[in-house]
């Protein structure tokens, strides 16, 4: 282990020149400094391949006047990311550090504010932070590995701890538990018994963390290799009820088709399929999703929410959810605007969420034209996302009726092709503007324009091109039947 342990610490500096030369900088003046948390730990995994999976977290001795001096002596620009908790960051050309002085935090456990206390010494550093596998350090010139709390054996071990007791660490700051989850994900580490029983206790904690901190832990690990297992954990633990409680109140409810043990664990399996449906990250060719793609995902594992509100127990024994994706987007909205997820994320996610059972509106796979233009036309710039959905949807372990499905659904995209390819579908408008329609009909700017243009709209959607001449006969023989036009 020792000889893997230095080869990563060679690795580390080797991807880290400026971090080395910052090390000489503040040794030459009587300061410590040394890499610190996430980069010693992925160096560790080997999960870097280069400079720019660096993320330079440095802490020191010194204190914050002596940090910024020494970091504009090497910088282009610096600045206070924290002064009051020691922080400052500097940029020299592409490269941005963050120098943070020792630190022993003492926190209001109502408040969760920390009173800063500065200190002297990594080790004591190291101690107050979230987990073992964070709390090694790498010092700066020299590449000395430092490890006080066994991190690098709970690395080995794949093994998730806290450097003290979980139930203090997390009455430090509750947002730890949510970073359990997340690392679950991310990193595939196994969460320890103790610390899943301190999440367990102290899951209504979280409630006193704020909802950005709690979108930005809920984000990294929905966008981790495996976002199931910390899903589940969130669940198990009933962390979930506090930040996610539409995910565990999936749990009781039975779908109409009695495919699954329950809507739960049929949505952790959508969230798995349509992840594999996501195509490689830089994939940019027509159509393409590169994931792990935050909309996606978030689609999947929101897409049957409003199935515990609409369900409905019927003549036979059987279970239905009636108009679930209708509810579901609006239960979806609420929840995404509660966790302050930006305007367009939820905007999108909830509509893919609305739209997700479109494709099954149409028993047999029998599409017109007007279905497959409506189809294109509402999906707008989510078709290919809500693509990947609706085929991840597809659940059953009934092979016929899987393959079925698959080949309803390869069928509706190759006649969608077909329409794009003699329409531009991707553009569909009326064939008159806004022009045209007050030209043809003597009227003025108003919402008759805009009537008459969503009529427009409705007839191409459903007939198609029409062209100029018969689109304006069409929209004459409208507006003959308006009430504006019987007064005037």
């Amino acid at each position: 282990m020792a000889g893997a342990r230095d080869e990563a610490v060679a690795a580390l500096l080797a991807f880290a020149p400026d971090a080395v030369e910052l090390g000489r900088r503040f040794a030459a003046e009587g300061h410590e400094l040394a890499l610190v948390g996430g980069p010693v730990r992925d160096a560790l995994l080997g999960r870097l391949t280069g400079p720019a999976d660096v993320d330079l977290d440095l802490a020191t001795s010194a204190r914050p006047g002596a940090t910024a001096r020494l970091l504009a002596a090497w910088g282009d620009a610096t600045w206070d990311v924290g002064a009051a908790f020691g922080t400052v960051g500097a940029r020299r050309g592409d490269v941005v550090v963050e120098v943070t002085t020792y630190r022993s935090d003492l926190y209001d456990r109502q408040s969760r504010k920390p009173v800063v206390e500065f200190g002297d010494s990594l080790e004591d550093d190291l101690v107050r932070r979230d987990f073992t596998v964070n709390a090694m350090a790498v010092r700066l010139p020299d590449g000395a590995f430092v490890d006080p709390c066994d991190g690098l054996r709970d690395l080995a071990h794949r093994a998730l701890h806290t450097p003290r007791s979980p139930e203090d660490s997390f009455a430090d700051d509750p947002l730890r538990m949510m970073r359990a989850a997340r690392f679950a994900s991310t990193l595939g580490l196994r969460v320890a018994p103790a610390v899943v029983e301190a999440m367990t206790e102290r899951a209504g904690t979280v409630a006193m963390v704020s909802a950005e901190r709690v979108r930005v832990e809920l984000e990294k690990l929905l966008l981790g290799a495996s976002p199931r297992e910390g899903l589940e954990l969130l669940v198990g633990t009933g962390l979930a009820e506090h930040v996610l409680p539409e995910l565990p109140a999936l749990q009781l409810e039975i779908d109409e088709h009695h495919r699954h043990k329950d809507v739960y664990e049929h949505t952790l399996t959508v969230l798995e399929q349509a992840i594999a449906l996501e195509d490689p990250a830089g994939a940019d060719g027509e159509g393409a999703v590169p994931g792990p793609d935050l909309v996606l995902r978030l689609a999947a594992l929101l897409h049957d929410v409003g199935k515990p509100a609409t369900r409905r127990f019927e003549p036979g024994g059987g279970v239905s959810f009636h108009h679930h994706e209708v509810v579901g987007a609006k239960m979806t909205a609420r929840r995404l605007k509660a966790l302050r997820f930006d305007s367009a994320t939820t905007k999108q996610v909830a509509r893919l969420v609305e739209l997700h059972l479109r494709f099954h509106g149409y028993a047999g796979g029998e599409w017109t034209d007007s279905a497959v233009r409506r189809y294109v036309t509402d999906a707008g710039p989510l078709l290919s996302r809500l693509h990947r959905l609706t085929r991840s949807d597809s659940t059953t372990r009934n092979r016929r009726k899987a393959a079925r499905l698959a080949a309803a659904y390869a069928s509706l995209e190759h006649r969608i092709v077909e329409l794009q390819e003699a329409e531009e579908l991707a553009a569909v408008r009326p064939d008159l503007d806004g022009g045209q329609i007050m030209a043809a009909l003597g009227v003025p700017p108003g919402p008759v324009v805009g009537r008459a243009y969503r009529h427009l709209l409705e007839l191409r959607l459903d007939r198609g091109p029409l062209g100029e001449e018969a689109a304006r006969e069409a929209l004459l023989a409208w507006w003959a039947e308006q009430p504006e036009a019987v007064g005037s």
